[in-house]
């Protein structure tokens, strides 16, 4: 009884490690065409997928704080902040990935 519990605490402890392995990468996101840079400096889903949205939450919730540090240092509004940023991430968004142009997810 004690080297199944021992095994199975092993096995458990291993997964939990492993667990970062299994989540989905903005890189990879963003080359399988899953999620795109918009003009208003966020991520967005291009096609649907859990582990996409999940991603693009965590982003974009990181993303807004920086934003709103950058805003509140500079004396500026949010939207202007963040306007700039989707600016910036939508021209260094490379050949191949999408970005959301008028409304529509254009390829680069």
């Amino acid at each position: 009884m004690k080297n199944t519990t021992t095994l199975f605490l092993c096995c458990l402890f291993t997964l939990l490690l492993c667990q970062p392995i299994f989540a989905l990468e903005l890189s990879d996101a963003k080359s399988q065409g899953l999620v795109g840079e918009t003009p208003t400096g966020y991520l967005d889903v291009v096609k649907a997928s859990p582990e996409a949205t999940e991603l693009i939450k965590e982003i974009n919730a990181k993303r807004k704080t920086h934003y709103q540090e950058i805003a509140k240092k500079n004396k500026t509004p949010l939207s202007t902040v963040e306007k700039l940023a989707g600016q910036k991430a939508m021209e260094k968004t490379p050949a191949g990935q999408y970005v959301k142009v008028e409304g529509k997810w254009e390829k680069k």
